[in-house]
């Protein structure tokens, strides 16, 4: 007996794939956030280990939430997954080499008493920050766009595109977006775990970030609105069948992308929750409320991405080359048991990584200080 029907199955790993990601931008945002702020709020080596200090204990286990997110996408939708990675195959690769720097960076960079090699590293973990939410974002602004692909009879995928045509203004928009988030976020974060002159440099800045995240959420939207058509699937469509998209017929229809804020109204919640916490953000940052900002910049962020996913739903990879072909949650998904086993994985093992990473962070909390570098200087990252 089935505790679970299929399309329900679709919808719940829907919302599960969803939380992955978020939980890799709440995570990984405020520490690759750091990683930006880095070379700017940081004017000596002793004031740049004081930020590092902040994330260098945590990155690496934030990072299983993108391996997960990653992971959750192959065992939930392996078309996409397959499709995806092909077509993106460049842009996954600069990701990927850039986040090499990480390990390097955060444990080797302060063993060598050497200007020259610290400043590199430095660097090094300023392009580790800012790639991946740049190509994540540029990523997510395509699927408003359509990528350029199509299956053939035996659901073979060809990707008519190149690296280039990604980076159309609206995506580049969109990595502009995500990178003004995760700066946001991650200075909130920094004026936590900082004081004296860093945490002034990071108010600053995480200011000027807050009020990008509002103009640029707020441009995204009239431009989606105004100038861009969205999909809508014009014929019948059969959410318990087995994996297969091309038994559907998809339109572009001008303001297609905003129908399910109309259709579900609960979920215009999201993009004003978005504006509201980023100005929120802003004002704590302001009035030195390092944990209320810290609390908005979640908020915020979870507003911004929700809004994305509820103006694709169905739809998690539109195809420009052929629409027909584009890709839903309805006919790209695994089969119900290998739905249903996933989710029983997931209900066991999310909540372990959930108290394991509360409990790093509990152990590990408190502000850093230049003082602290110079009496740990051996010990400290």
């Amino acid at each position: 007996m089935e505790l679970i029907d299929y399309t329900t199955l679709k919808i719940v790993w829907w919302w599960l794939v969803g939380i992955l990601w978020l939980g890799f931008a709440l995570t990984e945002g405020f520490d690759m956030g750091v990683g930006m702020l880095l070379p700017f709020v940081g004017k000596t080596d002793e004031e740049r280990r004081v930020a590092i200090n902040a994330v260098a204990p945590h990155w690496d286990g934030n990072q299983v939430w993108l391996i997960l997110a990653a992971g959750a996408i192959f065992a939930a939708w392996p078309i996409l997954y397959a499709t995806t990675f092909s077509g993106f195959y460049l842009a996954l690769m600069l990701m990927l080499f850039s986040l090499f720097f990480r390990p390097v960076g955060f444990d080797y960079r302060s063993k060598l008493e050497n200007k020259k090699w610290r400043n590199t590293w430095d660097w090094g973990l300023f392009i580790a920050g800012i790639v991946p939410p740049l190509i994540l974002g540029v990523a997510f602004g395509n699927l408003f766009l359509g990528v350029p692909f199509y299956y053939d009879g035996y659901l073979r995928s060809f990707y008519e595109g190149n690296f280039f045509q990604l980076l159309h203004p609206f995506a580049v928009l969109s990595g502009l977006l995500a990178i003004s988030m995760f700066v946001m976020h991650g200075g909130a974060y920094l004026m936590m775990r900082c004081g004296d002159a860093v945490y002034e440099r990071t108010r600053k800045y995480t200011q000027f970030a807050a009020l990008a995240v509002i103009a640029l959420f707020a441009i995204e939207g009239v431009w989606l609105w105004t100038s861009i058509d969205g999909y809508a699937i014009t014929s019948q469509l059969n959410t318990a069948a087995d994996a297969n998209p091309l038994g559907k017929t998809v339109e572009i229809v001008k303001g297609a992308w905003l129908t399910n804020y109309q259709n579900y109204p609960l979920t215009i919640i999201a993009p004003v929750v978005g504006f509201i916490a980023a100005f929120a953000a802003f004002l704590s940052v302001r009035a030195r409320k390092a944990g209320v900002a810290f609390a908005m910049t979640t908020l915020s962020m979870f507003g911004i991405i929700l809004t994305g996913a509820f103006s694709l739903f169905p739809f998690i990879l539109p195809s420009s080359a052929n629409p027909n072909h584009s890709l839903t949650i309805w006919d790209a998904a695994s089969s119900e048991l290998t739905l249903s086993i996933m989710l029983l994985a997931t209900l066991l093992f999310v909540p372990v990584i959930l108290v394991y990473t509360v409990w790093c962070y509990v152990k590990l909390w408190g502000k850093y200080s230049v003082e602290d570098i110079r009496a740990k200087q051996h010990t400290l990252y």
